[in-house]
């Protein structure tokens, strides 16, 4: 199975500011300790490399958060089980009640395409829009592993809303963190999953896939929030709202993922403005330059992309990327508010209600915050309770 990456990895190395191994020439002076191998390991979750990181919570680095950090390149798989290596961060606090310190793995919301996106250079330049609710878990005494999923960071495009290449990514993170020798964490202690948004939807993915995947895992729960289960219906709320950049990045991902040309769709305008998405822009600078995307004034028919997802090849696509056909087994909390403006609320509901027909155990925790990007909080503040609970072995409530 091993595969050799020389020319792969030194070109993330360059992208993504790690070293190339000890025989390769210096990158324009951007060298680090992290990468030391040019072969992937025999292993899902095997660490190929690691170096110590940091964690800001400010972009002015005023406030560093008291944890070790170590960023990583581990294996894992792509939707069509090819071993790929992607990158991450292992964050673990310096003090926690915990004799078996509990690992969460933090399933990324939308970050953007770009490579300079990756949640691990975000967390040390003090710019990831997540790092309190990252933060607000080491408080609580978890260690956290952050994924930057399958192509931020390294070769090839992220494959924004790929399903499968999402999910093994998160539980290849815990293998990963668990088997990193400069952290001092139980190799096979508890896990728990974590994510909002892109990651609700990458953690619910976890949980369906964890059985057959990674059946060894001691995952105890999942915290599942706004998560985009239904592409159709998510797609059709978001195209033409303040959110339309990321359906233009849902396009662009799946398209990777699955071997499509989404050129001959586009005019010029509409391939320069996924090629500025896909390339320059992380998920704040793309929702202040492209507000209210619509994507018929992208396309040569005029249509919106939308049309297509309900025709072949995409209606396929799109329903192999639906979640709640396949059952967890461990309980859920699913957050979502009624006020969301990118995932309608009932999207999560009927999410909640496939998983329950299953017999899986999920409380489905609703409320009124306003907005996607806010209510993050709603799932932050339930979800840390939520997980000790589980971490203490106390029932899992159900509103089943």
């Amino acid at each position: 199975m091993n595969k050799i990456i020389t020319a792969a990895v030194l070109v993330a190395a360059a992208a993504a500011g790690m070293a190339a191994p000890a025989h390769a020439p210096a990158a324009a002076g951007r060298l680090s300790a992290l990468q030391r191998t040019s072969v992937l390991p025999a292993e899902n979750g095997d660490v190929l490399s690691s170096e110590p990181g940091v964690f800001y919570l400010d972009p002015l680095k005023a406030i560093k958060v008291d944890a070790s950090v170590h960023r990583i390149m581990y294996r894992t798989t792509d939707r069509s089980g090819k071993a790929i290596a992607v990158t991450g961060t292992v964050l673990n606090p310096r003090t926690s009640q915990y004799g078996q310190r509990p690992i969460v793995a933090f399933a990324p919301g939308t970050q953007g395409l770009a490579d300079k996106c990756a949640p691990s250079r975000q967390l040390a330049e003090g710019t990831e829009y997540e790092a309190l609710p990252i933060k607000k878990l080491l408080d609580q005494g978890f260690a956290v592993v952050v994924t930057d999923y399958q192509g931020l960071g390294t070769p090839g495009v992220h494959t924004y809303m790929d399903r499968e290449a999402q999910g093994r990514a998160v539980l290849d993170s815990v293998r990963a963190a668990q088997r990193l020798d400069a952290v001092d964490l139980p190799d096979a202690g508890p896990a728990a999953l974590y994510g909002y948004s892109q990651g609700g939807g990458a953690t619910a993915s976890a949980a369906e896939l964890a059985p057959s995947y990674a059946p060894e895992l001691k995952i105890k729960g999942a915290v599942v929030g706004a998560p985009p289960a239904d592409m159709n219906k998510v797609a059709d709320s978001m195209d033409g709202s303040a959110y339309g950049a990321f359906f233009n990045y849902a396009l662009t991902g799946l398209a990777t993922a699955y071997g499509i040309d989404t050129a001959p769709y586009l005019t010029a305008h509409g391939k320069r403005v996924t090629n500025d998405l896909r390339d320059n822009l992380c998920t704040m600078q793309a929702l202040a330059k492209y507000p209210f995307l619509n994507s018929r004034f992208l396309t040569v028919d005029g249509r919106p992309l939308t049309e297509r997802l309900k025709r072949a090849p995409w209606d396929k696509i799109v329903a192999e990327q639906q979640l709640g056909k396949r059952k967890p087994a461990v309980p859920v909390l699913l957050s979502h508010s009624a006020l969301d403006d990118v995932v309608p609320q009932q999207v999560g509901k009927n999410l909640a209600a496939d998983w329950c027909r299953q017999g899986v155990t999920v409380r489905f925790a609703g409320n009124h915050i306003p907005g996607h990007i806010a209510a993050t909080e709603g799932t932050s503040s339930e979800g840390r309770p939520w997980l000790a609970d589980r971490f203490a072995d106390r029932t899992a409530p159900s509103t089943c």
